[in-house]
């Protein structure tokens, strides 16, 4: 907490704040404390670290609200949820209680759907994101491939309300939303489709995620993908040799160790050139297929 007779600048506060999430096991705790620091301040993180070379000082309920911030983080709150925004490629996502916050890694199975959605042969190729979440893939291909039409699934009451909001904050004319199971979404599409997307749940029922951000911040719905984990995957697959037209692209998103199994499913059904990714930390991160 801070003290009154402690100096209130900007560079002790954010020691003092990487030194308790630094305690509570946090991962990159300076990050993390510049970034709140530069939600209380208003600011940029690079004016917050110019401030702290400076010595800029900040008022002792500046420094309180800081603390205040830095210790819902140590209890391993996700940033996100703090700030209420998340970063997504060029795009900043309202998230919150309820919803899956967007995780770096997906930002290449944006890329992924992106590239397909660019390289189709249509002058008004459609998309589709089903299981949408927050709406990050899908705003994704609607603003970077602003010729595109692009349609999202989502059957998560507590999901949509942000879904919905970050729908309206981006403004995309060529995005529409639905609520709507993903099994069943968009029959008027058939055949129709250049790109299906999907960061489906893919965590195996028994599994336990490592982080506490995941485990007690996430939705057990967007998480647990049944005993083996691809229970969607399944569905997904299905569904998306339905909307896709010959020579369309389906992406999921996946676990590292979930490839193999993925393009099995995909093969067996009839998917052509079923291939695997790896992300920026060469992991396996999303398997791709062509509709024949």
């Amino acid at each position: 907490m801070a003290s009154p007779d402690s100096p209130l600048t900007v560079a002790v506060l954010l020691r003092r704040a990487a030194a308790r999430l630094a305690d509570a096991g946090v991962p990159d705790p300076d990050v993390d404390a510049e970034l709140l620091a530069a939600f209380v301040l208003q600011t940029g993180r690079g004016r917050v670290q110019a401030a702290a070379v400076r010595g800029d000082s900040v008022p002792a309920d500046t420094a309180q609200q800081l603390d205040t911030l830095i210790e819902r983080r140590a209890m391993r709150e996700p940033l996100q949820h703090i700030t209420g925004l998340a970063p997504f490629r060029h795009l900043e996502l309202r998230v919150g209680p309820g919803v899956f916050v967007p995780r770096p890694e997906t930002e290449m199975v944006a890329q992924l759907a992106i590239d397909a959605l660019a390289a189709a042969a249509s002058p008004a190729p459609i998309a589709v994101d089903l299981g949408t979440g927050s709406g990050a893939i899908a705003l994704a291909m609607a603003t970077e491939v602003p010729h595109a039409r692009v349609f999202a699934a989502e059957n998560s009451v507590d999901a949509f309300v942000w879904t919905k909001e970050n729908f309206e904050r981006v403004g995309a004319d060529n995005a529409r939303l639905a609520f709507v199971d993903l099994a069943h979404a968009f029959p008027d599409l058939d055949g129709t489709v250049s790109v299906v997307a999907s960061n489906p749940p893919y965590v195996p029922d028994a599994a336990i995620p490592r982080d506490p951000e995941v485990r007690f911040f996430d939705p057990p719905a967007a998480l647990y993908g049944g005993e083996d984990g691809l229970d969607v995957v399944r569905v997904l697959s299905g569904v998306g040799l339905r909307l896709a037209h010959s020579g369309g692209t389906i992406v999921i998103e996946h676990g590292e160790w979930q490839g193999e199994a993925i393009r099995g499913i995909l093969a067996e059904d009839g998917w052509r050139a079923a291939s695997t990714h790896p992300d920026l930390t060469m992991r396996d991160r999303a398997t791709t297929a062509i509709r024949p």
